[in-house]
């Protein structure tokens, strides 16, 4: 693995570019992390989405794949079904209209917050949004030890 940029946009529509890597996170709905994996900056989060719902399947069952809109994709579909789960992806337009989830699908798909809490505590409180090691070993050795630490923190809460 290597480091290099990555971009996106961020929730107002600016471009966000930094230097590193990215932290992938499969994520139960109690907020545990389940799977984990560390890309170079530039691997878009749908290349990442099949191998982590593969090892998520063999670790735990679940029903449900719910994802944002940049996971909408054929394949990405295909293989949920074929895990015998349900794929719940908010659609990306690609400049024609968008088909709504229909209410059952929406309703659930609001869970998918946990998803978005989990990073950003990560980020805020578990030493994820200032990494200053470099090389991937020591990153990825950096931000494990932050999901650790949140997963005990999370499993605390749900315990207590």
């Amino acid at each position: 693995m290597y480091c290099d940029v990555g971009t996106k946009k961020n929730s107002k529509g600016y471009k966000t570019t930094w230097r590193g890597y990215k932290l992938h996170v499969d994520v139960s709905d109690g907020c545990l992390p389940i799977s984990v994996a560390l890309t170079a900056a530039s691997v878009h989060d749908s290349q990442v989405a099949i191998p982590l719902m593969k090892t998520t399947s063999v670790r735990v069952d679940y029903l449900y794949d719910l994802m944002d809109a940049a996971f909408d994709a054929r394949p990405i579909y295909e293989v949920s079904r074929s895990l015998g789960h349900v794929p719940i992806i908010d659609r990306y337009s690609r400049g024609k209209d968008i088909v709504p989830l229909a209410p059952h699908e929406a309703a659930r798909y609001r869970e998918r917050t946990v998803a978005e809490r989990f990073n950003s505590r990560l980020k805020e409180g578990f030493g994820a949004g200032n990494v200053m090691v470099r090389g991937a070993a020591k990153v990825r050795l950096h931000l494990m030890f932050g999901v650790i630490a949140l997963f005990a923190d999370q499993l605390l809460k749900l315990v207590g």
